[in-house]
């Protein structure tokens, strides 16, 4: 692969990773970070045996149409290939909005994302996310209190 397609590929698993969040598909996120750890304001969470799914239909809200009602803008995504180890690393800002019918379109949270990602057998894969809430909002319709560990503002 070059540089530039190893770059997409990478952009495009932060991308995915919003999409599976934003359509409540907590199974496809699972199955993202199978082999990565997902670290937020808690303990560790590894992906393997359905931790990283757990850790999200623990914490996070899901309303009638199956969905937590938000959408993850993932924008200043910085992407850093070594093609020769097949690693790669990359930095990026997250801004959760969240709507329902009565609660109007705002942000509830926004900050940043560190991951970092290894290729195996020619496809590239998360092998960890750093999750670093800077700004917190109104998540009461959107995270768990019961499922979220003390002073968890949000996991990303």
């Amino acid at each position: 692969m070059s540089t530039i397609a190893d770059t997409t590929a990478v952009a495009n698993l932060i991308a995915k990773y919003a999409e599976l969040v934003d359509t409540g598909d907590f199974a496809g996120v699972g199955e993202l970070f199978a082999d990565a750890v997902f670290i937020g304001s808690g303990a560790p969470v590894p992906g393997r045996d359905g931790g990283v799914e757990k850790m999200l239909r623990d914490s996070v809200m899901c309303y009638e149409d199956g969905t937590p009602r938000t959408h993850h803008v993932t924008t200043n995504i910085a992407v850093d290939v070594d093609e020769e180890a097949g690693r790669a690393a990359a930095r990026s800002y997250v801004t959760v909005f969240q709507s329902l019918p009565d609660f109007p379109l705002q942000p509830v949270a926004a900050g940043r994302y560190s991951d970092r990602f290894e290729r195996r057998d020619g496809r590239w894969r998360f092998t960890e996310r750093r999750v670093r809430i800077h700004l917190v909002g109104d998540v009461s319709r959107h995270l768990r209190r019961d499922g979220a560990p003390e002073g968890t503002a949000h996991r990303g």
